[in-house]
């Protein structure tokens, strides 16, 4: 039985009230909950801390405060990483990928990323796998 390929996103288009640049909001691919995975990696080591989703505003927010929002798919609203915890992330750059449906979000973690207390979301989490190698 071969794999089928996964069904391509459909594109979301920008809210009309998206307080983004007309171009940045768009260049983005949202999914149909208007949302954009975010990848947040730790600045100076390049560790991977967590994923998170953002809507225009989140993105907005967090390219304008130096702190991260995120929009919480399950609350339904807005949160900034650290303001309850304290575990803040300071931004320190913000890029999106080449097809425009992901962002990479470099910071600076104070403690632990992870809301279990874990530095990040991936520790202790490995799966087992098949390890490839470079020929």
């Amino acid at each position: 039985m071969s794999e089928q390929p996964a069904p391509a996103p459909v594109p979301v288009p920008a809210p009309a009230a998206s307080p983004l640049s007309p171009a940045l909001a768009a260049a983005l691919k949202r999914d149909s909950a208007g949302l954009v995975a975010a990848v947040v990696q730790q600045f100076d080591t390049n560790e991977v801390l967590m994923l998170g989703w953002m809507d225009d505003e989140a993105l907005h927010r967090t390219m304008t405060s130096g702190r991260v929002t995120f929009y919480s798919r399950s609350r339904q609203e807005y949160w900034r990483k650290g303001d309850t915890s304290g575990h803040v992330q300071w931004v320190k750059s913000v890029a999106m990928d080449c097809d425009g449906d992901a962002l990479l979000i470099r910071v600076d973690q104070v403690g632990a990323a992870c809301h279990t207390g874990t530095r990040t979301c991936f520790d202790g989490r490995a799966l087992d796998v098949q390890a490839g190698a470079a020929l």
